[in-house]
C-alpha cells in the first residue's frame, strides 16, 4: 500500500474516533495493522479481557513472528493461567495449559514442565519465583509494564505506536477543499450551491447568466484559484509503489537491517505532501528481546529479562533502558583531564587525528596555515602556510582574498591530507611520514567558499568529496578529475557526510537552510529531503562503527540541537538536552567509542551517553576555551583536542591517553636521521613513526611549555632525565625475567591440567575475560568495580571473580562423538558481549552470556567448524571456516548458509574482515591466504605465505587486520609477516631466532595496533613494534610460570589498554600481565636500522631479524 493510502487510513481512523464509532475504530486499527492503540490495549489488559487482547494483537503480529511476539503472547497466556489457578479453577487452568501454553513447550520444555507443576500446588505462590505475586490487579499492572516494553522493542510495531499529529476533522477539510475546487471548475458556478452528494463530482446547473463563484456552504480552508491546481494525473493521488522507484535503492540501504517487518518504513522523500517535523513519529530504538519464557519478577517490573528465545531471529543485541548495564562504561572512559596546551598564534578552525597513529594531530587555522603535531613530543612536525600552487589557474578576485582553513581531514588510510579553504580551493597532500608531506593536488573546486571536505570510497576508489557556497556537492578523484556534480540544494551546502551501508555508498549533505539531502553516486538527484532541527547550520556524523547517525546544529536564533536519527524513516529517534539557551555561533560536536557524544558549548565540553538524553558530564578544561570550542577525538577515544580562546588548543586525556603521551620514545634518534635513512622505513606509503607508540606512555598533567615563541615552527618539548639518558645511551632490548618487574594476576579457578586453554577473549567492554578449554567448556571472569578498581576494567591489580549464573550452568560445547585431541576449537563474541558462539569439534552453540543457556545450535558435523567470525556490519551474518577447507557464510536469522566459499586445500584456521577494503581474508593449514569480496563472496586472489627455508608449511595460519583495516598481520609458527592487503604484497617478515627461536604459538595486535604480542612454544613472550616488526621487549617464562613444560597457547589483548595482555596456558590457567605502573609500557621502540643492512640481518642480536620486503615505496 502506498504512503498516501496509508495516510488515508489514518484520516478515516480520526473520523471514526470523532464520530464515536469506537468498535469500528479498533477494528480498522486491527485490520489495517497501521496503528496500535496502546491505550485501548491497556484497557483490555487491565480488564482481563484476554480474548479481545489476543484478537487485537493478531492484527499486528502472530505468536511465531519473532521472539518479541512470542514473549508477548506467553506473558498474556501465563497471566491468564495464573488467574485461573488463583480462582482455584483447575479445569480452566488445564484448558489454558493445553490449548494456549503448549505451543511454547517446543522452545522451553523445562519451563513448560515447571508451569504444569503449578497445578499440583494449593497456592502457586508456594513456588519461589511466584512468591511475590500479589493480587490480580497488581499482577496485571506489572505485566502491562512488561508488555509495553516488549511491544516498543518489537520491530513489527516500530512505526505503529504513534498516531500522526492531525488538525481536527482533517478528512472533512480535505473533502471541503475538493468540493471548492470542483465548484471553481464549474462552467456556470452558482452562489451558495447546495451540495447533496459526495458520490459524484459537483457541477452547477446552467443559469440565465454567469455568476461569480461562491464557496461551498461547508467550513473550508483557503481555496486556491483554478490555475493553481495541477491536474490530478500529475500527482496521482494514491501512486503505485513503483512510482517511487528512484528512492527504492536509498530506502534499502537506509532500512534497519535487523528489522523484519513486512511493512518496512521507507525514506521520507520530497513528495507533494510534505510531512511537518512535528508529525514525524518518534520511534524508539529497537531493544533487546527476551531469551527465555521466564516468569516475571512481580516485585520489580523492570527486572532483567533473559534474552534470546529461538534461533531463527536476529542476534543483534540491544537493551531495555530500565535494565541497561552501565557497569561496562564509566566517566573514566571520557578524556577530561588536561594533559597540556599548545599555542598556534592563529584561531583553530578544524582538527583531525591520524586514523592509525593516534597521537598525530592535524590542525587548520584561520590564517590558512596547516600544521601537524606529534602530541607525545609536542613537536610541530611541519607547517604549511597557505599559498596558491598554480596562480595562473585562479581568479584575480581570489588572489587578493584573505584565506582561512574551513576543514582539514585525513584519508581513511592515513596516506593523504585534505584541506578546504574559504575561497574556491582545496589542497591535497601526500603523507609519507612525519618529515615527508608533499603537495599532491590543488583544485579550484567551488565558486565562493569550500565549506567541507571528506574522503570516500565510491566504487572502491579513494575520492574527495567537497561542498561549497555555490550550493553544489562535487566528487573528485585523486588526479583532480570531477566524477560527480550533485545539484539540488537551494542554499550554500554546509556539511557532507559520506558513508556506506553494506555495499551501498552514499553522501548525506546539509545546507544552511536546514535541508538534509542524501545522494547516491549517480546522476539521479537527491533521494532524501527533510529538515534538520533548527533549520540552519547542521553537521552530521556517524558513530565510530557506522551504525548510528547523529546531527548537531544551531538555529539562527541561537538554539542548539543534538539528535540521533532513525535512518529508515527520516525521523528523530532521540533529542539530547543540556545546551545553554542561546549561542552566538554554531555548536560543534564529535562521537567516540560507539558510546559517547561531545559538544562544545558555553566555554565547556559537554558529554552525553548515546542512550541518555541528559548531559553525562562536562568540563571547562581548566578554563580558556572558546565560547563554542571546536573539538575532535582520536580514533581510540582516549584523547580529545579542543580549541582555546588564545589561538591554540588543549589536549584532554583519560588514563590510557595520559599513558600514551609519556614522552620517553627515541625522538632524538628520528630527529637526527638523514632524509635517505628516513625514506628507508616507509611502508606502503603509510606513515611509519617507529619511535612514537601512541598509547605506551604517560605525561605530566599541565606540563608547561616554557620560553617558546608562539610563532615558532617547532615547539620544544619539556626535557626530562629520561630524554637525556635516551640520547646518550645505546638502545637495549627490555627483558622482563622476574615477576617483580611487572604486574601479574592469575585468574581464580582457571588451573585445570586436564584441559589446556585453547582460545581466549577479552569482552569488548574490557571488564571480563572468556576462556575456551580443550574440553569444550567456557569460563567467564569479571572484574569488580570497587575503590581499588573504580573503572571496573580488567587489571592485574585486582583478582577478578569467576562468574557463573545462579543456575550454576556451564557453557559447554557439544562434544558428543568428538575426539577432543583432534578437535579444533573456535569462538566468537558479539560486539555487545551478549552472545558467544563457539564449537569444539561438534555443533556450533550460541550461548547467552547472562544465563549461559544454549539458545540454539547449528552446523552439525561433518565437516566440523574450525573458525568463527561475525560480519562487522551485521551480527546475523557469520563466516564459518570448516574442517573440509570451505567457508560457510551463514545467516543466523533465517538459519541458512547463504554462500559456500572454496579456495583452500586444508582446514580454515583464520578469518578477518576489512570494511575499508570490503574483503574477507581467510587463512588455512595449507599456508594459503585467500581474499574474498564481501559484496559477492567471490574469490579475488590467493597467496601462499613464504615459508623460511628448511621449514615445513604445516600448522595453523592466522590473520588479523591492523586498525587501519589495510595492513594485515599473518601469524604462522615459522614467522610473523605484514601484508598490504589492498595488493596482498608482503611488506615485512620476522622469523624466530637467537634468544627467541622456538615456534610461534600465537600472536595478536594491541588494541591500538602499535604493538604485537607473540607467544612461543618455549614459554617466551615477545613484544614487537608493529610498524617495524622489531622486538622491543622479551618476557621470560620465569615471570609467570615455574614449569619448563608449560607455555602459552594463546594470547589476548585488552580492547582499551594497549599494554595489557592475557595468556592462556597449557596447564589450563589464565594470567593477566601488565607493565609496572612506573614504567607504563613494554620497553621502547628499537632504532629502525638496528642490525639491518640492505634488508638482511648483519647482527646476531636477538632484537630483530626482520626482512623489509619493500624498503622504499
Amino acid at each position: 500500500m502506498s504512503s498516501l493510502s496509508r495516510e488515508l487510513v489514518f484520516l478515516i481512523l480520526q473520523f471514526l474516533e470523532e464520530e464515536k464509532f469506537k468498535e469500528s475504530v479498533h477494528k480498522l486499527e486491527k485490520e489495517s495493522g497501521f496503528y496500535f492503540n496502546m491505550k485501548y490495549f491497556e484497557e483490555k489488559v487491565l480488564a482481563g479481557e484476554w480474548d479481545e487482547v489476543e484478537k487485537y494483537l493478531a492484527g499486528f503480529t502472530k505468536v511465531d513472528d519473532n521472539r518479541y511476539s512470542m514473549k508477548i503472547f506467553f506473558e498474556i497466556r501465563k497471566q491468564k493461567y495464573l488467574e485461573a489457578l488463583d480462582r482455584q479453577d483447575k479445569a480452566k487452568g488445564v484448558e489454558i495449559l493445553v490449548s494456549d501454553l503448549k505451543v511454547f513447550s517446543t522452545f522451553n520444555e523445562e519451563l513448560y514442565k515447571e508451569i504444569t507443576q503449578l497445578l499440583t500446588l494449593n497456592d502457586f505462590r508456594d513456588n519461589e519465583q511466584l512468591s511475590k505475586y500479589g493480587d490480580t490487579k497488581t499482577a496485571r499492572g506489572i505485566m502491562l509494564v512488561e508488555l509495553k516494553k516488549l511491544i516498543e522493542a518489537n520491530p513489527l510495531f516500530r512505526d505503529k505506536l504513534a498516531f500522526p499529529t492531525l488538525k481536527s476533522s482533517r478528512l472533512r477539510t480535505l473533502i471541503n477543499q475538493s468540493l471548492n475546487w470542483q465548484h471553481q471548475l464549474c462552467k456556470n458556478p452558482r452562489p451558495n450551491p447546495d451540495i447533496k452528494t459526495l458520490f459524484t463530482d459537483h457541477t452547477c446547473s446552467p443559469t440565465n447568466g454567469p455568476l461569480a463563484p461562491a464557496p461551498v456552504n461547508l467550513p473550508v480552508a483557503a481555496v486556491a484559484k483554478p490555475a493553481a491546481y495541477t491536474p490530478l494525473g500529475a500527482h496521482g493521488p494514491f501512486p503505485a509503489t513503483g512510482a517511487a522507484a528512484n528512492t527504492s535503492a536509498l530506502a534499502s540501504w537506509m532500512a534497519n537491517t535487523s528489522a523484519s517487518s513486512s511493512v518496512q518504513a521507507s525514506v521520507v522523500t520530497a513528495s507533494s505532501i510534505p510531512i511537518p517535523q512535528n508529525q514525524v513519529p518518534v520511534v524508539k530504538r529497537p531493544r533487546t528481546p527476551p531469551t527465555a519464557l521466564g516468569i516475571v519478577d512481580y516485585q520489580n517490573p523492570d527486572h532483567e529479562l533473559i534474552k534470546r528465545l529461538r534461533p531463527a531471529q536476529s542476534v543483534e543485541e540491544v537493551t531495555y533502558p530500565a535494565s541497561r548495564q552501565q557497569a561496562s562504561w564509566s566517566l573514566e572512559y571520557l578524556p577530561r583531564t588536561v594533559a597540556f596546551s599548545l599555542h598556534l598564534g592563529s584561531t583553530v578552525m578544524s582538527m583531525d587525528f591520524h586514523p592509525s597513529h593516534h597521537t598525530l594531530l592535524l590542525v587548520g587555522s584561520v590564517n590558512g596555515e596547516i600544521t601537524l603535531w606529534e602530541l607525545i613530543s609536542r613537536e610541530r612536525l611541519f607547517s604549511k602556510p597557505f599559498k596558491i600552487w598554480d596562480m595562473a589557474a585562479c581568479s584575480l578576485q581570489f588572489q587578493d582574498a584573505s584565506i582561512s582553513v574551513t576543514r582539514v581531514a585525513w584519508s581513511p588510510d592515513g596516506n593523504f591530507v585534505g584541506a578546504a579553504f574559504n575561497k574556491h580551493l582545496i589542497h591535497l597532500y601526500a603523507y609519507n611520514g612525519p618529515n615527508d608531506l608533499r603537495q599532491h593536488l590543488e583544485i579550484d573546486a567551488h565558486v565562493g567558499g569550500v565549506n567541507d571536505l571528506a574522503f570516500a570510497h565510491p566504487n572502491k576508489q579513494l575520492c574527495v568529496v567537497t561542498c561549497g557556497d555555490d550550493k553544489l556537492i562535487k566528487v573528485w578523484d585523486l588526479k583532480g578529475r570531477r566524477l560527480f556534480n550533485f545539484e539540488g540544494h537551494e542554499a550554500p551546502v554546509y556539511n557532507i557526510c559520506p558513508h556506506h551501508k553494506e555495499n551501498i555508498q552514499f553522501i548525506f549533505s546539509t545546507a544552511i537552510d536546514g535541508k538534509i539531502k542524501a545522494w547516491l553516486y549517480d546522476n539521479m538527484g537527491s533521494r532524501v529531503d527533510y529538515n534538520a532541527p533548527g533549520r540552519w547550520c547542521t553537521t552530521m556524523l556517524y558513530s565510530t562503527d557506522g551504525s548510528r547517525l547523529f546531527s548537531c546544529g544551531t538555529s539562527k536564533d541561537g538554539d542548539s540541537y543534538l539528535v540521533e536519527w532513525n535512518e529508515s524513516e527520516g525521523s528523530i529517534k532521540r533529542s539530547f538536552v543540556g545546551f545553554r539557551n542561546k549561542s552566538a555561533g554554531v555548536v560543534q560536536f564529535d562521537t567516540t567509542q560507539n558510546h559517547f557524544l561531545a559538544a562544545g558549548d558555553d566555554g565547556q565540553i559537554k558529554f552525553w551517553d548515546m542512550e541518555n538524553i541528559n548531559v553525562l558530564a562536562s568540563t571547562d578544561a581548566d578554563g580558556g576555551l572558546q565560547t563554542l570550542p571546536r573539538l575532535r577525538f582520536n580514533r581510540e577515544g582516549n584523547l580529545l583536542a579542543v580549541s582555546t580562546a588564545d589561538n591554540g588548543f588543549k589536549i584532554l586525556a583519560n588514563a590510557a591517553g595520559l599513558r600514551s603521551l609519556r614522552a620517553v620514545e627515541t625522538h632524538s634518534f628520528e630527529a637526527t636521521r638523514s632524509p635517505m635513512e628516513s625514506a628507508a622505513i616507509k611502508v606502503s606509503g603509510a606513515s611509519s613513526i617507529a619511535n612514537a607508540s601512541p598509547v605506551n606512555c604517560k605525561v605530566e598533567r599541565n606540563s608547561p611549555v616554557n620560553g617558546v615563541d608562539p610563532m615558532n615552527r617547532s615547539i620544544e618539548k619539556p626535557r626530562t632525565v629520561d630524554d637525556v639518558i635516551d640520547k646518550t645511551k645505546p638502545w637495549q632490548l627490555a627483558e622482563i625475567v622476574d615477576p617483580s618487574e611487572c604486574r601479574l594476576v592469575t585468574l581464580p579457578e582457571s588451573a585445570d591440567t586436564s584441559s589446556k586453554v585453547v582460545r581466549l577473549l577479552y569482552t569488548n567492554s574490557g571488564v571480563g575475560m572468556l576462556a575456551l578449554g580443550a574440553n569444550g567448556i567456557q569460563k567467564l571472569w569479571k572484574w569488580p568495580r570497587n575503590e581499588q578498581n573504580p573503572s571496573g576494567k580488567a587489571t592485574a591489580n585486582v583478582v577478578p571473580q569467576h562468574w557463573q549464573p545462579n543456575s550454576g550452568l556451564l557453557m559447554t560445547n557439544d562434544v558428543s562423538g568428538v575426539n577432543l585431541e583432534e578437535a579444533v576449537p573456535c569462538i566468537a563474541l558479539s560486539k555487545n558481549d551478549s552472545y558467544v558462539m563457539s564449537a569444539t569439534g561438534g555443533k556450533v552453540s550460541l550461548f547467552n552470556m547472562m544465563t549461559f543457556k544454549v539458545m540454539t545450535t547449528f552446523m552439525s558435523p561433518p565437516p566440523a567448524s574450525t573458525f568463527l567470525a561475525f560480519h562487522p556490519q551485521d551480527n546475523n551474518i557469520i563466516a564459518i571456516g570448516m574442517e573440509d577447507s570451505t567457508i560457510h557464510i551463514y545467516n543466523v536469522r533465517v538459519d541458512e548458509v547463504k554462500s559456500k566459499l572454496k579456495g583452500h586445500q586444508k582446514r580454515v584456521t583464520g578469518l578477518a574482515f576489512s570494511t575499508i577494503l570490503n574483503i574477507l581474508v581467510s587463512s588455512g593449514a595449507d599456508a594459503q591466504l585467500c581474499i574474498w569480496s564481501i559484496d559477492t563472496w567471490e574469490k579475488r586472489k590467493s597467496v601462499a605465505i613464504q615459508i623460511p627455508a628448511g621449514k615445513s608449511p604445516t600448522g595453523d595460519t592466522r590473520v588479523q587486520f591492523h586498525s587501519d583495516q589495510t595492513r594485515l598481520l599473518v601469524i604462522h609458527e615459522t614467522q610473523l609477516a605484514m601484508y598490504d592487503a589492498s595488493k596482498m604484497e608482503r611488506i615485512r617478515q620476522w622469523v624466530p631466532q637467537d634468544a627467541i627461536s622456538a615456534p610461534i604459538s600465537y600472536a595478536a595486535y594491541s588494541c591500538n595496533s602499535q604493538l604485537i604480542y607473540a607467544t612461543f612454544c618455549d614459554g617466551n613472550i615477545g613484544v614487537f613494534d608493529a610498524d617495524s616488526l622489531r622486538l622491543r621487549c622479551r618476557i621470560a617464562p620465569s615471570v609467570y610460570n615455574g614449569s619448563q613444560t608449560v607455555y602459552p597457547l594463546v594470547v589476548a589483548t585488552h580492547p582499551l589498554d594497549p599494554n595489557q595482555l592475557a595468556l592462556g596456558l597449557t596447564d589450563g590457567s589464565v594470567k593477566v600481565i601488565e607493565p609496572t605502573e612506573s614504567e607504563g609500557k613494554w620497553g621502547t621502540s628499537p632504532p629502525v636500522d638496528n642490525g639491518v643492512l640492505n634488508g638482511r640481518t648483519t647482527s646476531s642480536s636477538n632484537t630483530s631479524n626482520h626482512t623489509p620486503d619493500q624498503m622504499q615505496r
